[in-house]
Formats: structure tokens, C-alpha cells, sequence
């Protein structure tokens, strides 16, 4: 008796060992080769996008996504090796990944933003931007969010479902800028005086570009002065230079022409009645 429960465990050990010894020896063959593919996988896909001229903070995420994909394809067929449902276990992942979602769904939308901030580039590291209500120079545009420095040299961290998610004025992507100013002179100037005199100050700035033309016309009659708008063009590294001398150069050059800068002003005009006259 006790000479047949020896044979019979020696032969199911046996059996088991042949099977599951099969299993195994399979099983990490797959891993083995597996992580080799996902290997070479993830070093493809960086040459390709390197090749692609994609951004750079973007090319090892999407590598990593690429190694990490097919790791998971490998880690199913092994599961597959050793008899577990696979469609089980790949709903299990689904309703994980699900679930994972709705609790990071702001995280998730700020990762989605990010991603296409990096692939339609919108503006660039240096830039200066105006974003949900935000003016700054963009630092760093990172998945999840970007940083920028205001004027004053404040640092600000925003999320990029909010930078992406508004509009975006992008002051330097352009080569050229064009200047609005609003020129008054009395209304008892000589308006011909006065837009030649603009016109001379304008033409004298070498920053001022010649095309396209500057514009200056009168623009309105309002309740204190004739108003010009003077709209010259310049590059987009002088723009504050050319605006803040040409206001200093054209009052200076208008008064010496003998027009007025006017300001706001009330008059009161008092009309006797006749009680008071008597």
C-alpha cells in the first residue's frame, strides 16, 4: 500500500513537473523575448520621433507608453500560457483603469492638454503669452503644467487644461508688431500741422517699418480734443521701445509745432438772471 501511494505521487509529481515545468520554461521565454521587443519598441519609437523633430520633454513619454504597452501584451500572453482567462483579467484592467480615471479626471485632462500644447506648439519656451488671464514668459511646458514668469518676475505654475483649454495670445510669434497710439490736439490746432509733425517723428525712427505703412488719420472728435491714431509698424523685440519713445517724441515735437496736448476739462459758464442783475 504504502509502495503504491509512493509510485503514484512519484508519477503525479512527475506529471506535474512535465507540465507545469513546460509552463514555466515557456513563460519565461515570453518575458525573456517579451522585454527584449518592448526594448527595442521604445528605442524605435524615440528615433522615430527624434527623427519627427517632436518635442523633446514629449519623446520619452511617448517611448515610455510604447515599452510599456507591449509589456502588458507580454504579461497577458503569459497569463495565457498558464490557463488564466485573459478576458477576465483584461476587463478587471478596464474597470481599473476606469475607475482610476474618474478620480484623476482633472490630472487626466491636464495630461491630454499638456500632450497637445507639445504637439501643435502654440508657443514656445521664451515666448510671451497671455493665458487665462495670465501674461508672462513661458519657462517650461511640461506634461501637466507650464510655468511662466509675469513682468515683475513673479512665477506662475498653470495647470495645462487651463492653458489649453482658452484662448492664447501669443505676443512674439510674429516677426513684426504693429503700435496703437491716440495722439489729442486742441480743437483749435491746425489738423494739417499737426499730422505732418506726426508723420515727421514717425519717418525719423529707423525702427519704423516701412511696409507695411504707418497710418495716420484722424480718428474721432472727442469731448476735449481731435483725436489721431497713430499706428506705425516695428520688429517685435523693439515694440515697448518704439511705443514709449514715439509718445515722449511726438508731445514734445507737436508742442514745439505750436499745437496743444489737451486734457480732460469741465467749463462753467454762469448766466445772471435777472434778480441777480437787479
Amino acid at each position: 500500500m504504502e509502495s503504491f501511494d509512493i509510485n503514484a505521487l512519484a508519477t503525479l509529481a512527475g506529471e506535474l513537473v512535465t507540465t507545469w515545468g513546460i509552463r514555466v520554461v515557456g513563460a519565461l521565454a515570453v518575458l525573456f523575448i517579451g522585454r527584449a521587443i518592448a526594448g527595442w519598441l521604445r528605442r524605435l519609437t524615440t528615433r522615430m520621433l527624434k527623427g519627427a523633430a517632436v518635442d523633446e520633454t514629449l519623446t520619452p513619454f511617448l517611448s515610455s507608453i510604447a515599452y510599456w504597452l507591449a509589456l502588458m501584451v507580454v504579461f497577458v500572453a503569459v497569463l495565457g500560457l498558464f490557463g488564466i482567462p485573459t478576458a477576465s483579467f483584461i476587463a478587471i484592467l478596464g474597470a481599473a483603469g476606469l475607475a482610476v480615471g474618474l478620480a484623476l479626471q482633472g490630472t487626466l485632462s491636464s495630461f491630454a492638454a499638456g500632450v497637445m500644447l507639445l504637439v501643435f506648439r502654440p508657443f514656445r519656451v521664451g515666448d510671451l503669452v497671455e493665458v487665462a488671464g495670465h501674461l508672462g514668459v513661458v519657462q517650461s511646458v511640461a506634461i501637466f503644467s507650464t510655468v511662466m514668469n509675469t513682468p515683475d518676475n513673479v512665477r506662475i505654475v498653470l495647470p495645462n487644461s487651463e492653458v489649453f483649454g482658452g484662448a492664447i495670445r501669443n505676443y512674439t510669434a510674429n516677426d513684426t508688431r504693429r503700435v496703437d497710439l491716440l495722439i489729442g490736439v486742441d480743437y483749435g490746432d491746425d489738423l494739417a500741422v499737426a499730422q505732418k509733425t506726426i508723420e515727421r517723428v514717425i519717418g525719423a525712427d529707423e525702427r519704423v517699418l516701412e511696409e507695411p505703412p504707418p497710418v495716420v488719420a484722424v480718428h474721432a472728435l472727442a469731448d476735449s480734443s481731435v483725436n489721431f491714431v497713430v499706428r506705425p509698424w516695428c520688429g517685435t523685440e523693439d515694440y515697448w521701445n518704439v511705443r514709449w519713445e514715439l509718445t515722449r517724441r511726438l508731445k514734445e515735437e507737436l508742442e514745439a509745432a505750436g499745437c496743444s496736448i489737451p486734457f480732460p476739462q469741465h467749463d462753467i459758464h454762469v448766466i445772471p438772471t435777472d434778480e441777480a442783475a437787479a
